[in-house]
């Protein structure tokens, strides 16, 4: 589905105006569709139904609570990389049995506090992770359930800083030092080696490193299962790509299970899913405000009251994010889209066809509800932008603006 249409020249989020949102909350504002996010869950599930898989929301994605709230009272579980992420998902209803903790850098804090809440397992990324784990679940006189972390060495066709499963890569182990390591694990401790986990990348458009990727750890997979009673399971990660440009092809989850189900059945282990972006990435957008519009001889630059500390993927990735009046407007301009903020790097688009705006009037930032907010800062001392769910036609404010007061309310002078 598409939460986001025109209805009579007027950019609509489900049955809810846009410019109507902005009137009422202001800009910078990202807007989220619940009917959205539920029909995306709907479809990765349909993909993968023959294995019934737990599927973990990847909540780095997009942090919100109600964005959480709404995958956990359907039944999701949540992959958390910190502690933050951890409270966040327990305070939004997500079930301690549910949760699944990866990242490469695990305080003993942060180890600690998932042990005591019992969550499913930990993805573990090296030996002296192992070490930590099985010593403090000793003091606490409790045992951590363990996946080993796999870096199969498969090319994910993907931006270079969002590829996690190269072994170039910071992530996981190599295949034949994993198994050395799950050996490890099996002799320490407090510990219980459960599973494998693997996710060698993000916004992938092509079933094929995934079935490459399966192939690759199945074998290992295989012999673990016969040699460690309480091995049980297969985290595969997510990474399923979707559409940012419209010549672009969104990875249906139909494809990739098509590809890696047999595979997946016949290893007879519990499968999870972690998907982030899939779910969040196009149920969003970014309302931004037109400031300015500034001639030069080469190019129009459209100056928004949105910039790089609300939305930095198009500087840091060069990612692209079509761009759409909020009012249609038949005529276009060439050239960028920039913020305010004091950097060259800021910018939403450059070089591209646009809708010729005017001072005054509303942009919409399409397919910004994954690595939006999540990643933004206040740098320039930028209050961060508000947040609002529309259901149908209700929208309510999930996440209020940040205040100047809000800026400086840890600091002390």
């Amino acid at each position: 589905m598409n939460a986001f249409e025109y209805g009579n020249g007027l950019l609509h989020a489900e049955g809810v105006l846009v410019a109507d949102l902005a009137e009422r909350f202001g800009t910078p504002l990202y807007v989220y569709s619940r009917a959205q996010l539920q029909a995306q869950l709907a479809a990765l599930a349909a993909g993968y139904a023959a294995v019934t898989p737990l599927i973990c929301y990847s909540v780095k994605t997009n942090s919100n609570g109600a964005v959480i709230k709404t995958f956990a009272d359907i039944g999701v579980g949540a992959d958390v990389v910190s502690g933050g992420e951890l409270w966040r998902a327990r305070r939004a209803g997500v079930p301690a049995r549910k949760i699944v903790f990866a990242g490469v850098g695990k305080t003993a804090e942060e180890i600690e506090y998932a042990l005591k809440e019992n969550i499913r397992f930990f993805t573990v990324e090296s030996e002296p992770e192992l070490a930590r784990i099985s010593d403090l679940a000793r003091r606490l006189g409790t045992t951590g359930r363990v996946a080993l972390r796999v870096n199969p060495d498969v090319d994910p066709q993907t931006h270079k800083y969002i590829s996690t499963g190269k072994k170039e890569n910071k992530f996981g182990l190599d295949l034949a030092r994993a198994g050395q390591a799950c050996e490890t694990a099996a002799r320490l401790p407090n510990l219980e080696l459960v599973g494998l986990h693997m996710h060698i990348g993000s916004q992938i458009l092509t079933a094929v490193p995934f079935r490459e990727a399966v192939e690759k750890v199945a074998p290992l997979c295989a012999a673990l299962k016969r040699a460690h009673p309480a091995f049980r399971c297969l985290d595969i990660g997510g990474g399923i790509g979707i559409q940012y440009k419209p010549d672009q092809h969104p990875l249906d989850p139909a494809t990739v299970a098509r590809e890696i189900v047999p595979q997946l059945q016949a290893l007879g282990l519990e499968i999870v899913l972690e998907p982030g972006r899939f779910l969040v990435g196009n149920a969003g957008l970014l309302v931004a405000r037109v400031q300015y519009v500034k001639d030069n001889p080469f190019k129009k630059f459209v100056i928004v009251d949105a910039a790089m500390n609300d939305l930095i993927r198009p500087s840091l990735y060069q990612a692209h994010h079509e761009i759409c009046a909020v009012r249609q407007v038949a005529e276009q301009i060439h050239g960028d889209v920039v913020g305010p903020v004091c950097e060259s790097g800021d910018f939403l688009a450059q070089d591209r066809e646009l809708p010729a705006v005017r001072q005054g009037d509303l942009l919409a930032v399409l397919s910004a509800g994954a690595y939006g907010f999540a990643m933004s800062s206040n740098y320039n001392s930028r209050p961060r932008a508000a947040e609002v769910m529309v259901s149908g036609s209700e929208a309510k404010l999930i996440r209020r603006r940040e205040t100047w007061d809000d800026l400086v309310a840890q600091e002390e002078s």
